[in-house]
């Protein structure tokens, strides 16, 4: 048994706060730069000169990428061998957004009581918590902030199995073509296929922690991954919705076995600020 201190994941949660917020991870920076070579449209080459700018200030100046700061999503990645002293898991989690967003001069985008008053908690808290028990003794915090506007763009289907492999491509670019210019494009599309509703949903959303340009190790998968890559780039939405021949930068897709007489696929996706940064402890 090997023990983690609380106040040692609050400080390394504020940090990664910050730093996903600030810092663009360099493949996604790479993706821009490979787009920007074979983008078609004059319009669409000046947006993405304008991201790779974008980041480059962001980096040098410490300023966000993006106004919206997200909410914060926090997957772990939890040995069974470990220990957390010093208070508890959760409770050091939230303590270390709030430090984050406070210190960081993050915008503070989480509301309570959804539905009706949606009173602001001023620091960010809660953050959505995806704990996976692991073996071994360590800890694996990844922090990826996720903005409203490509949130917002999320789709579930629940499909027949009948619908087959181009049901899933159908249902992926369809949903692609409706959020339009909405989640911010270029953007990074990721689907989860097989589990149930739940299920679909969460390997979708850790499937952006995948770096920009790996496929996946399941051919049957990449082959997948290559060809809605393709189709998406054909629909001419282009960055910022104004047009051209990038409209996601990649594709990530993973699967889960599931019933007989479901197909649940799920399509999570992700702004051009594709932010995420982890530590283990």
């Amino acid at each position: 048994m090997r023990d983690i201190q609380a106040a040692t994941i609050t400080q390394a949660i504020s940090r990664l706060c910050e730093e996903a917020n600030l810092y663009l991870g360099e493949d996604v920076v790479d993706a821009f730069k490979a787009a920007l070579a074979v983008e078609k449209s004059p319009m669409g080459k000046d947006v993405l000169k304008q991201l790779i700018e974008n980041a480059d200030i962001a980096r040098k100046e410490g300023f966000p990428l993006c106004q919206d700061t997200g909410t914060t999503v926090v997957f772990l990645e939890l040995g069974q061998e470990v220990h957390v002293v010093g208070g508890d898991l959760y409770g050091a989690i939230n303590a270390g957004v709030r430090q984050g967003y406070t210190a960081g001069y993050l915008r503070k985008s989480v509301v309570d009581k959804p539905f009706s008053a949606r009173i602001n908690s001023k620091d960010n808290t809660p953050a959505v918590i995806h704990t996976e028990i692991v073996p071994g003794d360590r800890l694996k915090i990844t922090v990826a902030p996720k903005g409203g506007g490509s949130e917002n763009m999320t789709r579930l289907g629940m499909l027949t199995p009948s619908a087959g492999r181009q049901g899933v491509i159908d249902f992926v670019v369809r949903a692609v073509e409706e959020a339009g210019s909405n989640p911010c494009p270029p953007v990074v599309v990721c689907v989860g296929i097989g589990g149930n509703a739940e299920k679909a949903l969460l390997i979708a959303k850790k499937a952006m922690l995948r770096k920009l340009g790996d496929r996946h190790p399941d051919p049957e998968l990449a082959e997948l991954e290559k060809e809605l890559l393709t189709r998406i780039n054909a629909t001419g939405l282009g960055p910022q919705g104004l047009g051209g021949t990038t409209t996601a930068l990649d594709v990530h897709i993973d699967s889960y076995p599931c019933h007989i007489a479901s197909m649940p696929v799920a399509v999570n996706i992700v702004c051009h600020s594709a932010r995420h940064k982890e530590v283990e402890l």
